[in-house]
């Protein structure tokens, strides 16, 4: 049998986290498709959820998302009943997103589903390799946990 092509750039870290990172957003991205949602969803209600009532322009600046595409976002939200747009109390001008009661049992599911295909994503880990590895990730990222 043939060794596969590029065995150095195989065995770099960026190469093998990318790797783990693909498969990781694919698992997540089925597993909210089961639940009618994309991933870009699940972030802006999440984000919803922590901010609301949050005005329109936080939000996509929050989530980093371009407010073309957070537009798009929030009207198949708003049409699934997900979410509310109205005028910010804080500035009359603008408006807020606010979860729906609909809204809030979404999220909770595709947390519940997100956490499962994590969970898979991780399971060829032992519980303490997976802790230790969550931490090297982090630090490794350069991004700080907030939990």
């Amino acid at each position: 049998m043939a060794e596969a092509p590029l065995p150095a750039i195989r065995s770099l870290p960026s190469w093998l986290l990318g790797r783990a990172a693909a498969r990781g957003r694919a698992l997540v991205a089925e597993a909210l498709a089961a639940q009618g949602m994309k991933m870009w969803h699940h972030v802006v209600l999440s984000a919803v959820r922590d901010l609301a009532p949050v005005a329109q322009a936080d939000l996509g600046r929050g989530v980093g998302l371009d407010p073309k595409d957070l537009v798009g976002v929030l009207n198949d939200l708003q049409s699934a009943s997900l979410v509310l747009r109205e005028p910010d109390p804080k500035d009359r001008r603008k408006n807020a997103v606010r979860l729906t009661e609909q809204g809030e049992r979404m999220l909770q599911r595709c947390e519940e589903v997100a956490c499962a295909a994590n969970a898979e994503l991780l399971e060829p880990l032992s519980e303490e390799e997976r802790e230790r590895f969550l931490e090297m990730l982090v630090r490794v990222s350069g991004t700080r946990e907030t939990n």
